[in-house]
């Protein structure tokens, strides 16, 4: 058996479904047969996923759905959600717009999907959004999209979209006051040119503009590009301004390409990464990059979390976590091409997913034993708190539909991501 990525079939045929029953790992396994796609039973709850699982951010989207697969499984095999089975219908859009686009058209008119879950990105879900409006009527709502840009968050398509983590403006805002409490005040940007860059770039510039003070030079890249591409001219931009602090906002492949050769070309300054960059993905690559060249790459790093650490035992959500995501999405099922994971298998993205899918069974079991697309949304917008484990609870109601505003703030010790408790080692 092997673990959850995008098998052979998915790259003869773009965007074929998963139908996810069983588990990621079997139907990896299955699809590359090719056989027909499954179809979900009479009664099973049918949740639709875009999501790159291939490309520069396919380890996002594997880990985002290894970590609600775990949960899911366990839900499914003690019962369901008052007596139904979930079914996760994926595709694959390979963080592109129009393919995701083009899928979720699939999952509303063809899969006539119950909800929309883990959507990856911000150039996708922006793309999505006008569609989630056009089909008001169908009352397809998207639950827990990876994405802290602003437009799910605020009129017109708010109300077609469920939050769980902080927003991008939330992850760049502590950034720049933690920068700022060190004295660190010529702080530039390297960002993708694209919603999602610009989603960052927004939120550096009110951040910084509400001290009085501009973002000193900033440098650019295009989506898609690679860990064996240059940014020197993109490095050699910002070092000519002197800069004492780096805000990133990229994914994971083109932000190792840039740290390298920053680091080569003498720029010292702490770079800070969203949470988006996928963290465990970012370090494994650097780790890599380093080996070749024979230097570390991952000194003087820091990146924002909107989960907390899944190495603190203290919280319950944590220990649940390790234990289902070890009886079901162990470390030796993976392929070992997956950069999306620390050596046991798990990382930040998939316990993500992980609460992703436990907040969502939530809502479910508050649906009601037949719950309709219309029941789902009402149901989370009860303004009940819903327990997932964390150390407070979560809630939505019809105007407030981001669960959680917490960012973590970590940084590489040992070659993983550990909680950053203190500051003062950045002090300018």
């Amino acid at each position: 058996m092997t673990g959850f990525r995008a098998p052979a079939a998915v790259r003869r045929i773009s965007r074929a479904p998963f139908v996810l029953a069983a588990g990621l790992g079997a139907i990896a396994t299955v699809l590359a047969a090719s056989p027909p796609p499954q179809t979900a039973r009479v009664g099973d709850i049918v949740v639709g996923v875009s999501a790159a699982l291939q490309g520069q951010s396919g380890s996002l989207g594997t880990e985002l759905n290894r970590g609600s697969d775990a949960y899911i499984k366990y839900v499914n095999e003690n019962g369901g959600v008052n007596g139904h089975r979930i079914e996760l219908k994926i595709y694959d859009d390979g963080y592109q717009p129009a393919a995701a686009v083009e899928n979720t058209v699939k999952l509303i008119e063809a899969d006539k999907v119950s909800l929309l879950l883990n959507y990856v990105g911000t150039p996708t879900v922006t793309q999505v959004l006008p569609l989630l409006k056009l089909y008001a009527a169908n009352n397809v709502t998207l639950f827990f999209p990876f994405t802290g840009a602003e437009p799910p968050r605020v009129p017109p398509y708010s109300d077609f979209v469920f939050n769980l983590r902080a927003s991008y403006r939330e992850e760049v805002e502590g950034m720049v006051k933690s920068f700022l409490s060190v004295g660190r005040t010529r702080i530039a940007l390297f960002y993708q040119v694209d919603a999602y860059g610009r989603s960052g770039w927004e939120a550096a510039r009110r951040a910084l503009m509400e001290q009085g003070l501009k973002i000193v030079a900033e440098a650019t890249y295009r989506r898609g590009t690679g860990s064996e591409g240059s940014m020197k001219e993109q490095v050699d931009i910002l070092k000519a301004t002197n800069p004492d602090a780096i805000i990133s906002v990229g994914s994971y492949a083109a932000v190792a390409a840039f740290i390298r050769d920053a680091r080569d070309r003498g720029v010292e300054a702490p770079i800070a990464n969203l949470s988006f960059v996928g963290s465990n993905s970012l370090l494994n690559l650097l780790i890599q990059i380093g080996k070749k060249s024979g230097r570390d790459y991952t000194g003087n790093l820091l990146n924002t979390q909107v989960v907390p650490s899944y190495g603190d035992m203290s919280i319950p959500a944590v220990v649940e976590y390790r234990k289902l995501m070890e009886k079901y999405e162990p470390r030796q099922m993976m392929s070992a091409t997956n950069l999306g994971t620390d050596s046991d298998g798990l990382s930040f993205v998939s316990f993500e997913g992980f609460l992703n899918a436990k907040l969502l069974v939530e809502v479910l079991r508050r649906a009601g034993d037949t719950p309709t697309r219309d029941q789902i949304r009402r149901a989370a917008e009860s303004g009940m708190s819903f327990n997932i484990g964390l150390r407070e609870p979560v809630s939505f109601n019809p105007t407030r539909h981001q669960a959680m505003n917490h960012i973590y703030l970590t940084t590489v010790k040992d070659d993983q991501f550990v909680p950053l408790t203190s500051w003062e080692a950045s002090r300018r």
